[in-house]
């Protein structure tokens, strides 16, 4: 019987039939196996819902599935995506840019296996020897404890003790955290002035208002006596008493200690989620010192004690890894040659995938995502599995172009050991790789959704796509660069890898910093920049938000929109919250409801009583210039800007939020649309929206074209214009040579990374630097404007 023409490919090719994940409109399409496929498009466009909401996620969920219904109930439930029919799916391997956590005990050795590979060398090879491995690990604390315990072969007993030890190596003055926390109390008061007369300076303790009749009801101190000449039972009432029931004024009420209650409201809470003027005092106030009996390395004294070769583990983790790569090599012991042989590749694979600057004790929280990305990639470089998906979500980002064609290369490697690889990305020198393309758009958000090309990196330089019409794109030299108007001087920078660097940069010019990943950028940002007044250093730390939050809520626009309602109306502003008085009683404003099944998958249904508006139906009756609360919030921000800016619905403070909006290449987004469903560059680039609404001297970006479609990026050139000339300075950490060739200044660190790096090896205007090619930067510059 002949075989069907279909069937002969059928196990070559991901079938994908009527992908609706968020603005996905009904997409169909065949990705051939064993391939390199690069998925392209503007920010937005729904390539992250086709890769990672679709294809990957359904490869997973099905995983899940062959689990035993037991073992399913302590995993995470994952929903169905919205999608016809998936054929043809293999494992899927996500290596994405979310971060490693900022957990404090996690570091780049505990979110690898070298730590737990040098462990077990040391309780092999250390001397004097102290024990097993976790001996030799920070997160394990020595503890002793009683009770029979029973060790058991059967039905003989063979062992019983009546009490037992764990000897772990925490430092037990930090906990294993390496550093101890302080407050700066010349942050809190000031010595010379009393309560009365204004000596707390937390801000919003005036005494003013209820805070000093507080206080002053309180009778544990002189009002009216200088801080400075407590005593300590006063100092002790005024900074840490717990709290305490007291009548002030006739009413009951309680009392806490200055840093017991800010402890709670202000240093307690995720920074990003306070307002400008608390997140700059909480950093002015809190201190972290180094802690005094591990020196920062986080272990006993017991386990740095114990060395191998002159080196104890604590060395060991804090070399440079390319350093203890060699050092590891040149350990010769036949009773532990198979780990040496594992440590060695492993870290030998830090080094091939360009993080060799990096040391084992870093903490993980600090690394940006690209260099999260390729740690998660460090374990499948020599993995035997063939023949899975391997899905890569922009594996480019944070890498100078003298690194993208390394990552090319691993990229490839996958391919060629028979797996399927798939990447979103937007740089064109990783679009030039692949095997097939498929470009999604037209547009992004409900402009996007559909496959507008698919085939060659060489059918797209030719198809009239967006990606294909920029493919090509080349950013000119500045011609007439900026006068600086000052400069920001640096002297004896030694942050991290930092060479006692000395270095001015210019002010009121656009100023780009530059160098290979771990050249110390960063580091001189944060270390003599970021706590500057009146410096906005705009990172790429992730943005907090639920389910709940959309853009409207993060950036506050929500606020005046609201305020606005309530005056047009007479009504209360909370009735225009879905999270407050005005939301709905059965979903509690969520718009859905969401339905647990145990192991099953949780069913998500939309609600009935407010046809998913999330609001209650009395507070849609409430209107302003002819639009209900939930119509405003389903407009795109573009739509939004034109409707609050004149008529009856005129809303100054809310157009300035929804200008910057459009500013950055958002005014396609809805206002109520989840965050839960932003891009990662969407996500950026809403955060840079909001921190631009913060009076500033000076903005540090960092990465902005991270997300960026090669058409995005002349927007955004045109932003970072528009702020230097109005008076700002604007420094970007960058690797795109679009940004270096319109930059007024160039700074390039290097000449390489870690400790070969540190150094400024450049400064100057971008046609100096490609004039001189005297480093990576100018060469792949020069080659960039076709030099």
């Amino acid at each position: 019987m002949p075989t069907p023409a279909h069937a002969a490919d059928s196990h070559d090719l991901i079938r994908i039939s009527g992908a609706r994940a968020n603005n996905l409109k009904d997409v169909s399409l065949e990705l051939p196996k064993r391939r390199l496929t690069v998925f392209t498009g503007v920010s937005g466009s729904g390539k992250s819902s086709l890769v990672f909401d679709t294809i990957a996620a359904e490869s997973q969920r099905m995983i899940n599935e062959t689990y035993p219904a037991f073992v399913q109930g302590f995993m995470p439930t994952l929903d169905r995506p919205d999608v016809d029919s998936l054929d043809g799916l293999t494992t899927a391997i996500i290596v994405s840019q979310d971060r490693l956590g900022a957990n404090v005990r996690s570091t780049v050795g505990t979110a690898t296996d070298a730590n737990a590979l040098l462990r077990v060398l040391f309780s092999r090879l250390g001397e004097p020897h102290i024990g097993p491995p976790q001996a030799y690990a920070f997160n394990v604390p020595s503890a002793t404890g009683g009770g029979a315990i029973t060790v058991q072969r059967g039905e003989k007993t063979i062992a019983q003790k009546a009490s037992y030890t764990v000897v772990g190596g925490m430092c037990p003055k930090c906990e294993g955290i390496g550093h101890i926390s302080d407050v700066d109390l010349a942050a809190i008061f000031d010595p010379e002035k009393s309560l009365a007369d204004g000596a707390l300076l937390v801000p919003g303790y005036s005494m003013d208002g209820w805070y000093g009749r507080i206080f002053a009801g309180s009778g544990f101190f002189d009002m009216d006596k200088p801080v400075g000449q407590f005593g300590k039972r006063e100092m002790h009432d005024l900074l840490y008493k717990e709290a305490t029931k007291i009548k002030a004024e006739g009413i009951n009420v309680t009392y806490e200690g200055v840093l017991v209650k800010i402890g709670k409201s202000m240093f307690n809470r995720d920074p990003d989620e306070l307002q400008p003027h608390i997140r700059a005092f909480v950093q002015r106030a809190a201190v972290f010192k180094t802690c005094p009996e591990c020196d920062g390395t986080r272990l006993t004294e017991g386990a740095r004690s114990s060395r191998i070769e002159g080196l104890s583990i604590a060395d060991a983790c804090a070399m440079q890894v390319s350093d203890l790569a060699a050092w590891v090599a040149s350990l010769s012991a036949p009773a532990v040659a198979p780990l040496l042989s594992g440590l060695r590749d492993l870290l030998d694979s830090f080094v091939e995938i360009g993080l060799g600057y990096l040391s084992l004790d870093r903490a993980s929280g600090s690394l940006s995502g690209g260099e999260a990305q390729r740690i998660k990639m460090i374990r499948h470089l020599g993995s035997a599995l063939t023949d899975v998906t391997y899905v890569f979500d922009e594996p480019t980002i944070g890498l100078h172009p003298h690194d993208i064609a390394r990552m090319n290369d691993l990229l490839l490697r996958l391919r060629d050991k028979g797996n399927t690889v798939l990447v979103v990305e937007h740089k064109p020198e990783a679009i030039a790789i692949a095997d097939h393309v498929v470009d999604l758009g037209p547009g992004a958000g409900s402009g996007g959704g559909e496959v507008v090309f698919e085939g060659t990196v060489a059918g797209l330089r030719a198809s009239d796509t967006l990606t294909g019409r920029h493919l090509d794109d080349r950013v000119s030299l500045r011609e007439q660069v900026r006068t600086p108007t000052g400069a920001l001087e640096i002297r004896g920078a030694s942050t991290h890898n930092l060479a006692d660097v000395d270095v001015d940069i210019p002010l009121g010019v656009l100023v780009v910093l530059t160098g290979v990943a771990g050249s110390g950028k960063s580091s001189l940002i944060a270390g003599s920049v970021a706590k500057r007044e009146g410096v906005v250093v705009i990172d790429q730390a992730p943005i907090k938000g639920s389910r709940r939050s959309n853009p409207a809520t993060w950036t506050g626009v929500l606020e005046p929109i609201r305020k606005a309602f309530a005056k047009a109306n007479g009504v209360k502003p909370a009735l225009f919250s879905a999270n407050s008085e005005g939301g709905c009683g059965v979903c509690n404003g969520a718009g859905l409801i969401f339905t647990e099944l145990g192991f099953m998958e949780t069913v998500t249904s939309t609600c009935e009583a407010c046809e998913g508006t999330g609001f209650q139906a009395s507070v849609l009756e409430y209107t302003l210039a002819g639009r209900s609360i939930h119509d405003v919030l389903t407009m795109p921000v573009a739509e939004a800007l034109t409707f609050f800016a004149d008529g009856e619905a005129r809303t100054p403070a809310a157009t300035k939020v929804l200008q910057r909006l459009c500013d950055v290449g958002l005014g396609y987004l809805t206002l109520g649309q989840p965050l839960t469903t932003l891009s990662g560059g969407e996500r950026q680039r809403l955060k840079l929206a909001a921190r631009m609404g913060e009076s500033a001297d000076v903005y540090v970006l960092d990465e902005p074209t991270t997300g960026l479609h090669l058409a995005d990026v002349a927007q955004l050139l045109g932003l970072l214009d528009q702020l230097v000339d109005a008076g700002t300075s604007v420094i970007v950490i960058e690797h795109h040579q679009a940004v270096m060739a319109h930059a007024d200044w160039i700074i390039d660190l290097g000449p390489g990374a870690g400790h070969d790096g540190g150094h400024v090896v450049f400064t100057g205007t971008p046609a100096e630097l490609v004039a001189s090619a005297s480093t990576l930067t100018g060469q792949h510059l020069a080659q960039y404007v076709g030099a």
